[in-house]
């Protein structure tokens, strides 16, 4: 977490929370989600402004983390903005290979992953545990869809043997509250 996000919340400790104005999709994208694009309809079915500014992108990925309840956040100064998941809080992207040949992993937010284990869901998405850097738990992800090839290449060679399983079941385990409630 950013130093002066750790001071605004020293300054400003009792800010209320913020639920449904942040969400992440399937592709590691953000979006803002104001009250009228609240009222038109549930993310993703409408998913409001996808934020592009670079600036605030990285600074949201620092200080994006999950609470005790397995709901995710970004620590926004002294305010905790809720994000509303359309899978999972994070998405993995494949970027050359480790010692072992197996795909370097990547978080949309930046840090690389080391790879615990592996299923595929219900629709046949393909879905990571991984241990990120400064987390305490390893993390759920979905594999991005540009990455599949990759993928597939290292599930092929048995580098990865995914496991059928369903999406509720893994959030369950790994405790990811995709829609969080004040």
């Amino acid at each position: 977490m950013d130093d002066i996000v750790k001071a605004a919340l020293k300054k400003w400790p009792n800010v209320p929370h913020c639920h449904d104005w942040l969400a992440l999709d399937a592709r590691g994208d953000w979006y803002m989600r104001d009250e009228r694009i609240q009222a038109a309809g549930p993310f993703p079915q409408v998913k409001g402004s996808r934020i592009t500014h670079e600036k605030l992108r990285e600074f949201i990925h620092r200080n994006y983390l999950p609470d005790a309840q397995g709901a995710w956040f970004f620590q926004n100064g002294p305010q905790r903005v809720y994000v509303t998941l359309e899978l999972t809080p994070h998405v993995w992207r494949l970027h050359g290979q480790a010692a072992d040949g197996s795909p370097r992993v990547h978080s949309h937010t930046g840090p690389e992953a080391t790879v615990l284990a592996s299923w595929l869901d219900e629709d046949d998405r393909l879905l990571l545990a991984a241990r990120l850097p400064g987390l305490p738990d390893p993390v759920l992800g979905l594999v991005h869809s540009l990455d599949m090839g990759e993928a597939a290449e290292a599930v092929e060679q048995g580098l990865w043997r995914p496991e059928s399983t369903t999406l509720e079941s893994l959030c369950a385990r790994y405790r990811v509250v995709r829609h969080p409630q004040p």
